[in-house]
């Protein structure tokens, strides 16, 4: 038995369609809400948030207008 995938993310929203193009699942989206990761129902893959990589919206609007 082959453990589950285990899959660092950047985003709480996350789409998972199993990985395996024509056999993997139907595309669906994962929210993780307040919480730090989320398993898709269908393969059982977890996304885990890194947290250190967080970016806070107002801070992310304020570099875009200085790249300008």
């Amino acid at each position: 038995m082959s453990a589950h995938e285990v899959i660092e993310v950047d985003i709480k929203r996350v789409a998972c369609d199993g990985g395996g193009g024509a056999l993997g699942h139907p595309k669906i989206y994962l929210e993780m809400g307040a919480a730090s990761e989320v398993v898709c129902p269908y393969c059982s893959r977890r996304f885990v948030f890194k947290e250190s990589t967080a970016v806070i919206a107002g801070d992310l609007s304020s570099r875009s207008a200085s790249a300008k």
